[in-house]
This record gives structure tokens, sequence and C-alpha cells, in this order.
């Protein structure tokens, strides 16, 4: 079976030749490329490298294996990734198109919080969808979380969302996760929902984070699907599902530059601890080596 391409491996071949040649340059545009960095970000990127090469004078391509890592860097640094959780209890709605993972990314995200010895609740208020709310329960009990489910079908989700932050009131629960429904064929109803569903919680706690779960496999298709998301749910951060780092890792870039909006969650994989907080240099140094 043919060994998956990767970023880190074609960039690998390209920095043992002897010097910097336009063939490097024709290389080094295409992996980026088809790393998912999408043309804008890439040609920006060459331009910002071939003027270093310039201006230092060198023909060394282990120089340029490192200012192309500086400059990545860089250009992921511009983004606070940091999640901010540090109301009690902090409230989190996970928001998203149906299918990119956001019942997983609950599971693992409270699995993510517990070990850091949080107590956690997640709030189904996805009530459209009898079989949404079981599987969220399954991986809320997979992550180590409580589960506050609808009382009866098709109960309202703002009501949902309300038994939730009263439960972590009641209990002393640290941090709430609440899921939310992700159709989006009827995208002015949906929205609705979203803005009645801050407003219950907001009577009773701060919400302090609004994560837009995307699926990378979708690439820039996945933007814009999520539009919707972004323009009326008040997004504060991304968390990017079915991440193959080294293939399509070019996407994190590319998405924050696009939404404006940092990402600060990534899922690698299927299993229950496949997701963790996005730093910057941790994945640059990932994705480039």
């Amino acid at each position: 079976m043919a060994e998956r391409w990767s970023l880190g491996r074609a960039l690998r071949g390209m920095f043992v030749r002897p010097q910097i040649d336009e063939n490097t340059w024709d290389e080094l545009e295409t992996a980026l490329i088809t790393a998912d960095f999408g043309p804008d970000i890439t040609e920006a990127v060459i331009e910002d490298l071939r003027e270093k090469v310039a201006r230092y004078g060198t023909t060394d391509p282990a120089d340029l294996q490192r200012m192309l890592r500086e400059s990545l860097e860089e250009r992921f640094a511009r983004f606070d990734t940091t999640l901010k959780l540090t109301e009690r209890p902090a409230v989190v709605l996970v928001v998203g198109v149906n299918g990119v993972g956001k019942t997983t990314t609950i599971g693992k995200f409270a699995h993510f919080l517990r070990r850091y010895g949080r107590s956690i609740v997640v709030g189904a208020a996805d009530t459209f969808r009898a079989a949404a709310v079981d599987q969220l329960a399954t991986w809320a009990e997979r992550g180590g979380a409580a589960i506050v489910r609808p009382q009866h079908e098709g109960q309202d989700p703002a009501s949902v969302a309300f038994q939730t932050i009263s439960y972590a009131k009641e209990t002393g629960t640290e941090i709430v996760l609440v899921d939310t429904a992700g159709r989006l064929h009827t995208k002015g109803g949906l929205m609705d929902e979203l803005t009645k569903i801050r407003r219950v919680i907001e009577k009773q706690a701060p919400i302090s984070e609004v994560l837009l779960v995307l699926d990378a496999t979708t690439g820039q298709n996945g933007v814009k699907q999520a539009e919707a998301f972004l323009q009326h749910a008040g997004v504060t951060g991304l968390v990017i599902t079915k991440l193959d780092g080294s293939a399509k890792g070019g996407f994190v870039l590319s998405v924050q530059e696009r939404t404006g909006i940092p990402v600060k969650l990534l899922g690698q994989g299927e299993g229950i601890g496949d997701l963790t907080g996005f730093t910057p240099h941790v994945f640059v140094e990932q994705l480039v080596s």
C-alpha cells in the first residue's frame, strides 16, 4: 500500500538538495497547496520567503526550512487560541452543521476537560432528533460527563439549555457543554433558535465560548457551509475535526485567516482521547518536520 502523502515528507525531500533553485520554489508552492493552505496564503508565504532569501543572500535549503517554520508560526500566532473557561459555571455552546462530528467532539471535549480535573455536564439541546440525544448520552458517558436530556420529545431546546445551567448551579458543576441543532436547510429558523438559547442561558450565566465544529475533509466548502453560524451565532473559536495534520494541516491556518476566528481544538482521530488544544508552535513543528 502506498505511503500517504504528508507535507513534512514532501519538504524533507526539498530541503536536502545542495541549494535553493526555481524547482525548490515550484515544489514548495505545490506542497503548500496540496496541504490545503489555499492559493492566497501559499502565494503570500512564498513571496515572504523569496524576499527573505534575497535579503539574506542565502542559497542553503536549511535556511529556507527555518524561515518557512518561522513564517508559518508568525501567521498562526496572530490568533489567541486560548480557551476561556474561567467562569463558574463556564458555559460552552457547541454549534455546526450535521455530520461534522459535533456529538463525538462534545464527548472528546468532556474527556479532555476531565483530564484537568474539571466536572462537566452536557445539555442535549438538539431535541429534534431522538437519535441525537441517545448518541450524545453515549459520548457524554464515555467522556465522564453528566447529561441533561429533554424531559419529553420535541422539548424546546432553550428550556433544555436552561435546565442544564440550573443543574450545573445546583450541583457545583464547573463546565457546561450545550449541544445544538445543526440542520441548515432553514437557516433563519435555526439562527433564531440559537439566539433564543443564548438569551435564556445569559439570564442565568455568561456564555464563555461558542465553538463552531468544522470538518477538515470538506476544506473550503466547510467554511461556506458554516457561514450562517459565523454571521449569527457569535462564534468565539473553531474546532477542526477529521484532521490528518500532516496532509491537510494548512486548512487550520486557511480557516483562521478566512474567518478571523481562532482554532481552539483539533480532532485528529476517532478515539475518546483524540482531541487536543491548539498550540501554534507545536502544530507548525509537526507540520513541517
